[in-house]
């Protein structure tokens, strides 16, 4: 038995989806299958130059495809304004928070968070808020976002949440791969809370061979890492096209639930998608009001949409 796979997408016309990160790697084919399905599919990518180049490959690979690129610096919460701005006299029907970073050296965005928290965890939670009106437009609206296996490596310090005490890089992605969980978690909670019929759920690649991994020794030109991670992803790493199925089936299939999580079957590494374990903590409703609150202060996004 192979389990589920993009010939189990369901018809996708008629509905509007908006992927983070579609330039490349299960961003991309999350993108393409979703338009395969016949969705019609917002690219939105920090870099045009690459965003406009992965829509000319995307509509090369799916002749007929309806398909648009559109500018996010998820870094930069003008530029988080202004795209959903742009969208909110349409309804909205799936929002994929697929982009991200990870193990990066310390840095800061646009408006002063440390990287990894502010772009995976900060940048998604205001996009959502501010599409919460055109998300809640649609009939049967969706949110999925992309966490990772490696959330098991920390739990958010809520007392520090950008890294100021102490700075350790794969701490930090864990601790915005966590948040993502928290807030896939709280954002549950509250669309129950208020009858909602949004469907918020999240999944993980697995080990997915993509850019990801060596985008941090790149930037810090350690080569032997960048080789590293090369040889890793040949020969561990499964595809970008299999690292996608996770995502692609909590956005698309008719079982999911919200709070769902999922991820590849083979020790969460590899395989067909299936619902993930994931940590105890980030099912903890306290720490989701606890983070929840934090979010809102720091982005100056609210979700009154929710009736909050």
């Amino acid at each position: 038995m192979s389990g589920w796979s993009a010939t189990d997408i369901p018809d996708q016309h008629g509905r509007t989806a908006v992927v983070t990160g579609a330039n490349t790697g299960i961003g991309y084919v999350t993108a393409r299958e979703l338009a395969r399905a016949g969705a019609h599919v917002v690219l939105a990518c920090r870099s045009e130059l690459r965003g406009t180049a992965a829509l000319e490959r995307l509509t090369s690979e799916v002749p007929g495809a309806e398909a648009e690129f559109a500018p996010l610096d998820l870094g930069d919460l003008a530029s988080v304004r202004a795209f959903a701005e742009a969208r909110q006299d349409h309804p909205l029907d799936l929002l994929v928070n697929n982009a991200g970073v990870m193990a990066l050296p310390y840095g800061r965005t646009a408006d002063g968070f440390e990287t990894q928290f502010g772009v995976n965890h900060l940048g998604h939670f205001a996009l959502t808020g501010l599409l919460l009106p055109a998300l809640l437009a649609a009939s049967a609206p969706r949110v999925v976002s992309v966490s990772s296996g490696l959330h098991a490596l920390a739990n958010i310090d809520i007392a520090d949440l950008n890294s100021e005490k102490k700075y350790g890089r794969w701490v930090a992605y864990g601790r915005s791969k966590t948040a993502n969980l928290l807030f896939v978690h709280e954002l549950a909670r509250q669309a129950r809370a208020a009858n909602a019929s949004l469907v918020v759920a999240a999944a993980h690649p697995g080990y997915a061979a993509t850019e990801l991994q060596a985008r941090s020794a790149q930037m810090e030109g350690r080569k032997g890492m960048e080789r590293f991670f090369e040889v890793g992803n040949r020969f561990f790493g499964q595809p970008a096209a299999s690292g996608a199925l996770p995502t692609l089936r909590a956005a698309t299939a008719p079982d999911v639930r919200p709070d769902d999580f999922y991820g590849p079957r083979v020790a969460m590494w590899r395989g067909a998608p299936v619902k993930s374990w994931r940590a105890s903590w980030t099912v903890n409703d306290a720490a989701g009001e606890r983070l929840w609150a934090a979010s809102e202060q720091l982005t100056g996004v609210d979700f009154k949409a929710l009736g909050r």
